[in-house]
């Protein structure tokens, strides 16, 4: 892809979090430099917890993971950004964690950190938090029951046995950063997930002002689908069961497509996520009916990783193809 298309490119808003995001940020920064990944901070688990817990900051993780993926820098600066100390009290945290921490300190704000940090990195486009507020993310069970820290939703629901009912901050009604709706509002494509549903991608519907920016937004919106479901948050839901929760948390006009993964999954790989209570996401298209949605069949299996997981640059390319097909549509309607 040359620099001249990459110009040309949509304004592309991706929200979530975790392996999910920054997979496809991968593929998409080939075709726009116009691209924006707002991230969740709700995570409270690994090397970002104890950041959180310590210095009082947005856990960094997924920021940096986005970071990784949209930075323009030698490989040498990758490494030590993804980086993960061996042994002491630092063992598991990743440097890029603690250079985002820095920076955090010498900092008005942290999205102002996450700034500094991404001119450092020269990243491809913009990755910004949702939201400055420290929240945490509190789970309801359908039993009644409920669990506050994403890192104990998981053992939570095991030992619960049912699924989960909805997802909610603490505090409620933390605001979104000013830049956030700023980029939803002028994006011509909006991306959710793919990545956790309750613990990377719902948890940015909750905060104030985002599920109203899409709404609002003209733009083409997709959800792209799990490829498997997740065990300890989704096990036995189905891809509209999936559309059904993302729209109970952030209303009914979110989502005009859901993008579905057409490969398949490999028996060995099928045998390995079964041990572990996950499955193939079932997708039947009769069962969207009523929904105001469109469901698409693309392959977006990444067939070298070793686990049932997007390929950043098959997303990217169904998510151009789809852009186009609707730029075709406007143009002779």
């Amino acid at each position: 892809m040359n620099d001249l298309k990459r110009h040309k490119g949509p304004a592309i808003v991706a929200l979530g979090g975790g392996h999910g995001l920054s997979a496809i940020l991968r593929g998409l920064k080939l075709y726009t430099d116009d691209l924006t990944a707002i991230v969740t901070v709700a995570d409270d688990g690994g090397g970002s917890g104890v950041l959180r817990e310590d210095l009082g900051m947005p856990p960094p993780g997924d920021i940096r993971s986005c970071m990784e993926a949209l930075a323009d820098t030698e490989s040498l600066m990758q490494q030590l950004l993804a980086y993960r100390f061996p042994d002491g009290r630092l063992a598991g945290q990743a440097f890029g964690n603690l250079l985002l921490a820095a920076l955090d300190g010498i900092s008005d704000s942290f999205d102002q950190a996450v700034a500094r940090m991404s001119q450092v990195l020269a990243i491809t486009g913009r990755i910004l938090p949702v939201t400055n507020s420290n929240v945490q993310l509190e789970a309801v069970f359908d039993n009644g029951s409920s669990v506050r820290g994403e890192s104990k939703i998981f053992a939570a629901k095991k030992e619960q046995n049912c699924r989960i009912h909805h997802v909610r901050l603490l505090p409620e009604h933390a605001p979104a950063l000013p830049d956030a709706l700023e980029a939803i509002r002028r994006a011509e494509v909006i991306l959710l997930g793919p990545g956790s549903l309750y613990t990377s991608v719902i948890p940015n519907l909750l905060v104030d002002g985002i599920s109203e920016a899409i709404i609002d937004s003209t733009a083409l919106k997709i959800y792209v689908c799990n490829i498997m479901t997740q065990d300890g948050e989704t096990e036995g839901m189905t891809a509209r069961d999936h559309v059904a929760a993302l729209l109970e948390h952030g209303g009914a006009e979110l989502v005009d497509l859901c993008l579905c993964n057409s490969d398949p999954v490999g028996p060995e790989l099928l045998e390995r996520y079964s041990a572990e209570d996950a499955a193939p996401m079932a997708v039947d298209s009769q069962q969207f009916e009523g929904m105001k949605l469109d469901v698409v069949y693309y392959p977006l299996l990444d067939q070298e990783c070793g686990y049932a997981r997007h390929s950043g640059m098959k997303v990217a390319q169904a998510v151009m193809e789809l852009y186009e097909q609707r730029a075709v549509t406007k143009e002779y309607s």
